[in-house]
């Protein structure tokens, strides 16, 4: 036992004597490292700017003056250093590692590092709070440098609208909304299916026919978004984070219809998804604090028609059914005024044209009919709500430098923008 002792401690020296710990050759003062999130942006993050840019080539940048998420910054100790940068893993992002040739000594370099997002973490990020990111430098394979940066994660369904930068001019982000737009959800199918069982429309056919069979198409659409019960649900049209940045609250599309609850915007994304999804052209016109929806009739785009997607609230054909199937169980051979409570009969037959309404009330109206009627008056109804309203801003929509007012035209935006999935 005495020798085995021995020769350890032997073998200890002797390791500590052949083994130097290699003196540091890099000053961190001389390569200066620096990681800093965009400043415009205000350590504020926004999966959804991520996820809708996530398929561009460079998806870094994107399309807009703003910049990168992250940049790094180091000057060259020697000539030809290997840079290399490691994003350590954190809830938001894998390990990441970012590597550089820094050719000519004493210059300054930038760099804009694509990080390693958990995609579908940020898809599934609905409330907000706090991530760090460390940031490490090596030259050379020396560890020079550690830099921490934290940043404020916001909800997926967060929308940045617009920031205003440091000389006050408004950097706009609406394009953003298209993302929403997810014409891929797999829910849309089914959808297609039960419209179809409707009677609405014999078929399906985007713009194989004429252009009014395209507004019978929206309009089978727009009864099923009735049938279905999505109601108008207020949210607060923007969120502040910061004193420079304007944000939305957009619900998902499978969130509108498992809420069956939508505002203006989310109304305008759950009917332009479907649109999409049949090969239609949707077009959303933002305002301030309102947007509403616009589809071309033919492929050539020389028609645009619009839709007010929040009269859907005039109605609650569930609701209604309700009624009707509670009067019937009362009184079977009910016609007219008695298949409805009054309060029922009042709200709805006022939909309803006087023609409609005479034989609604003298029985030669079935309950089917009855619905669809009411359906289709307020569907012409929404079809003409914007019209005025368009005419008087469509100026502001074709000025580029406006804002404030935004034609967004989701089969052009798809070239810098996909549905957020």
């Amino acid at each position: 036992m005495k020798h085995i002792l021995v020769l350890s401690f032997t073998f200890l020296l002797l390791f500590s004597a052949c083994h130097h710990v290699r003196p540091k050759v890099f000053d961190p003062s001389q390569v200066r490292f620096t990681a800093s999130y965009n400043p415009l942006l205000e350590s504020q993050f926004y999966p959804s700017l991520v996820l809708g840019v996530a398929s561009l080539s460079d998806p870094a940048y994107a399309p807009t003056d703003s910049g990168a998420l992250f940049s790094v910054s180091v000057t060259a100790p020697v000539s030809n250093a290997v840079l290399r940068i490691t994003i350590d893993s954190s809830k938001l992002n894998y390990v990441t590692i970012f590597q550089e040739v820094l050719p000519v000594k004493d210059m300054r370099y930038t760099f804009y590092p694509t990080v390693k997002w958990k995609y579908e973490q940020l898809y599934r990020t609905r409330q907000q709070g706090v991530a760090d990111l460390t940031f490490t430098c090596y030259i050379n394979d020396e560890e020079v440098d550690v830099k921490n940066l934290r940043i404020n994660y916001r909800s997926a369904n967060d929308c940045l609208l617009s920031v205003r930068d440091s000389s006050g001019h408004n950097i706009d982000y609406r394009w953003l909304f298209a993302a929403y737009v997810n014409e891929e959800h797999p829910i849309i199918d089914s959808i297609l299916t039960d419209i179809m069982q409707q009677g609405v429309v014999s078929k399906i056919s985007g713009y194989q026919s004429d252009a009014k069979s395209v507004q019978s198409q929206v309009e089978a659409i727009w009864y099923y978004a009735l049938e279905r019960g999505i109601r108008y649900s207020s949210i607060s049209c923007t969120s502040t984070p910061t004193t420079r940045s304007n944000v939305q609250h957009i619900r998902f599309f499978d969130e509108v219809y498992n809420s069956r609850q939508a505002n203006c915007v989310d109304a305008c994304v759950f009917f332009a998804s479907i649109m999409r999804k049949i090969g239609l052209k949707p077009v959303i016109f933002v305002e301030p604090c309102h947007a509403y929806l616009g589809y071309y009739t033919d492929k050539g785009r020389r028609s645009l028609r619009l839709l007010e997607t929040t009269i859907t609230s005039w109605s609650d054909l569930p609701a209604l059914t309700r009624d009707y199937e509670a009067a019937m169980a009362a009184n079977p051979s009910a016609i007219g005024k008695d298949c409805l409570s009054p309060q029922y009969y009042q709200k709805y037959t006022k939909y309803l044209t006087a023609d409609e309404k005479k034989k609604w009330d003298e029985g030669k109206m079935d309950f089917a009919t009855f619905k669809r009627a009411v359906a289709h008056n307020l569907f012409l109804k929404a079809s003409e709500y914007d019209q005025e309203n368009y005419k008087n801003n469509k100026k502001l929509f074709a000025d580029p430098d406006n804002t404030q007012y935004q034609q967004l035209d989701i089969e052009q935006l798809r070239k810098i923008v996909q549905p957020i999935n």
